[in-house]
């Protein structure tokens, strides 16, 4: 099985490879951790993630997309009429406002649009007691 050497991150892989700028590219990378031996003994050197782990520790984000969540879908913000005329607001919406169940709103239409207002529960009690 092959064994991986522990790679240095951050400033403290910023602070080798100023050390070591003299070195040879293959070195430097070897030098901070980012080689693996083979079964046979052979040493391989992982260009890739140390040049990965430079610009990271230099805040250069070279792949911010691929840190995002996979899962679902991203929020567009439009919904549709439903065949049975409803509409639906997804969860994605619900808990970006911090909605729980049960919350109410009251509906107020206007000329191409719906506002849902939220009732507080300040305004539930001094309908109760209004009525």
């Amino acid at each position: 099985m092959a064994e991986t050497a522990t790679a240095l991150r951050g400033k403290a892989l910023l602070k080798k490879a100023k050390e070591l700028a003299n070195l040879p590219r293959r070195e430097l990378a070897k030098a901070c951790g980012y080689y693996t031996t083979t079964k046979g003994g052979e040493t391989r050197v992982n260009l890739t993630d140390f040049y990965d782990a430079l610009l990271e520790a230099r805040g250069i984000a070279l792949d911010p997309e691929a840190k995002k969540s996979t899962r679902g879908r991203e929020a567009s913000y439009r919904v549709s009429v439903h065949q049975n005329g409803q509409l639906v607001i997804g969860s994605t919406y619900t808990q970006a406002m911090g909605l729980k169940p049960g919350d109410e709103f009251e509906i107020k239409l206007g000329y191409k649009h719906i506002h849902l207002i939220q009732v507080d529960e300040s305004d539930k009690d001094g309908e109760t007691e209004a009525a």
